[in-house]
């Protein structure tokens, strides 16, 4: 305690200073118009910024939150969108013939010859082998295996992997392959030589699989060339989405897919 007010009687002038300029400042303040609005500005400005800034903090805190709010309604616009394309006159969920159910991706191998994603839904989720599996931006693979809270998807960057695709507005489709050189870019093959082709030209699913809706994009051609045998393209595409920065996910599931195999099996059988 004492030595409290050995410093205060120490510096008591530098005190006594202060106290006066601070009287000093608020009888200005307070007798001169232009003195206070320079302090009322000043004011405002000091507290706007601090409630930005805690406006800012709040923000960074909530983006979690609002993620998973923008991957639900994601979830829900895909829905409505591949269920209108395939009947425009739906009425009721229990007519749409595609279900869509978001997951995070937990694992993701890209520089591999057979690559594969790992996402936090399982068959608890209803998730099951051979649904398509999309981001916000195109395709991305089909589950290849599943548990009761995950399951495992064989990317498109895998040499096993083949897709239907075709070029955008055209009915010309063909096999998404990969032949494991570079991550970015797949090949589209047996497009037949007589369709017209441009670089810059848009590739999407083909709809002619039982796995993913129509028109889902995967990317755009980088280069073509016919192949030795003179008959189709072998076209590089461009992958719209970055296969090394995977998050969120959406599954695919076809409502019809069992009936349509057991249908084609029946077909294949009788012959």
């Amino acid at each position: 305690m004492q030595r409290i007010i050995n410093f205060i009687l120490d510096n008591r002038n530098t005190f006594l200073y202060v106290l006066l300029f601070v009287i000093g400042l608020v009888f200005t303040i307070q007798s001169h118009t232009y003195h206070h609005s320079k302090y009322f500005n000043s004011s405002k400005w000091l507290s706007g910024s601090l409630y930005d800034t805690k406006a800012d903090i709040t923000d960074y805190f909530s983006l979690k939150s609002e993620n998973k709010k923008l991957i639900k309604e994601n979830e829900r616009l895909k829905f409505l969108l591949y269920n209108q394309q395939s009947d425009s006159n739906f009425t009721s969920p229990s007519n749409m013939e595609f279900e869509v159910q978001s997951a995070k991706v937990i694992k993701n191998s890209f520089a591999l010859a057979r690559n594969y994603l790992t996402i936090n839904a399982g068959e608890k989720s209803g998730i099951k082998q051979d649904m398509g599996v999309i981001t916000s931006q195109g395709i991305l693979g089909v589950v290849e295996n599943t548990s009761n809270n995950f399951a495992t998807v064989q990317s498109i960057l895998n040499t096993k992997s083949s897709i239907n695709a075709k070029i955008k507005h055209t009915d010309y489709f063909g096999s998404l392959k990969w032949n494991a050189r570079d991550y970015r870019v797949v090949q589209l093959i047996d497009i037949p030589r007589s369709v017209p082709v441009m670089i810059g030209d848009t590739i999407v699913t083909g709809g002619m699989s039982s796995i993913f809706p129509e028109n889902i994009p995967i990317g755009t051609i980088k280069t073509y060339n016919l192949n030795q045998s003179q008959s189709s393209y072998d076209i590089e595409v461009d992958l719209i989405n970055d296969m090394a920065n995977i998050r969120a996910v959406y599954i695919i599931k076809n409502k019809n897919r069992e009936e349509i195999l057991e249908l084609e099996k029946l077909t294949i059988d009788a012959q």
